[in-house]
């Protein structure tokens, strides 16, 4: 009698948790950004929400959730219920960098179930004009010829700057110093003032100041010329074939989400990312948007694989340490 009644429970309980994953939505999701308003991440997240609501026929909140790198927002979603309702928008450094560098309360692959990749945005590898190499061939043997001379600004240990600067001087045999800021914009500041040689930022704020010819571009750490700035070459073409570095951005539930609501929510990005409003927002932002193939939680997860195999050697070998 007891097992019937036990099996029957399970069996009511069972068909309510599928119930609620073929109703989902039923109310508010929460995007966490684990970084502060007004950045990239932020504006990548807000735009995706904007248009994702009308797919879900829910409201989309986000809640920006700073500290620690990323990681607090990213261990909150972690830890939150895998219903679909809490879930977080990622990039290299809080999905990838951050599992080599500090000792996390959470797996940054096993802990989490892929939703989709949402955009790439490769950096662009710049210096102060009165910086005597005019090309990419020129500023490397200027380098070497003038070892640990020149300054790097990064936003702090293990931050994209930063590692696309290790990965800089492990491909060309250049050796600089780093220089870190508690932001990409005091970096430019003083990249603008002359305080600072060099820096590998984001496109979004690189390309205002090429732009208006305050500073000089090098090239795309890419294989291919950015959409936004088809004037400037890639890395490849350019003399440092192999300095691919891209600050990208996915979203993530917390394991164990069902799959009937990853789907909704992959389902739902991919409506955002076919909106022409929002392409023309992220390519504002320099961002590029990955090809429909590569926008599965599928590829997510291989490509976020990918990221690990490649940059986790270089991040230990660096010894990099994080106050």
């Amino acid at each position: 009698m007891n097992r019937r009644v036990l099996a029957a429970l399970f069996f009511v309980l069972s068909c309510g948790a599928n119930a609620d994953a073929q109703t989902y939505p039923t109310h508010p999701i929460t995007i966490v950004v684990p970084v502060s308003p007004g950045g990239p991440t932020d504006a990548i997240a807000r735009t995706l929400a904007e248009q994702m609501r009308i797919s879900l026929g829910q409201p989309v909140i986000i809640e920006n959730v700073t500290g620690a790198g990323g990681n607090i927002g990213v261990g909150r979603v972690a830890r939150a219920a895998p219903d679909g309702y809490t879930i977080c928008i990622g990039l290299t450094s809080t999905h990838v960098f951050n599992g080599a560098i500090y000792t996390l309360p959470f797996d940054v692959v096993n802990d989490f179930e892929p939703i989709a990749l949402v955009a790439t945005n490769p950096q662009i590898i710049v210096s102060k004009n009165d910086l005597p190499a005019k090309d990419l061939r020129e500023l490397i043997a200027w380098l070497k010829a003038n070892p640990d001379m020149a300054t790097m600004a990064t936003i702090g240990p293990g931050s994209p700057a930063h590692i696309a600067g290790i990965l800089f001087q492990k491909i060309t045999g250049t050796s600089f110093r780093f220089v870190p800021y508690r932001g990409g914009a005091p970096g430019m500041l003083d990249l603008l003032g002359g305080q600072i040689d060099l820096m590998i930022p984001q496109p979004s704020i690189a390309l205002p100041q090429i732009r208006a010819g305050k500073i000089r571009a090098y090239a795309v750490t890419a294989k291919m010329r950015l959409a936004s700035a088809p004037d400037i070459p890639s890395v490849d073409e350019v003399g440092a074939p192999a300095l691919h570095i891209a600050i990208w951005h996915g979203l993530w539930a917390p394991k164990a989400t069902p799959k009937q609501v990853v789907a909704e929510l992959n389902a739902a990005v991919l409506d955002a990312l076919a909106d022409p409003g929002v392409l023309q927002r992220l390519a504002d932002m320099g961002q590029e948007v990955p090809a429909r193939e590569q926008q599965t939680p599928e590829a997510l997860a291989a490509f976020q694989r990918a990221e690990i195999e490649k940059s986790w050697p270089i991040i230990k070998a660096a010894n990099i340490k994080v106050e």
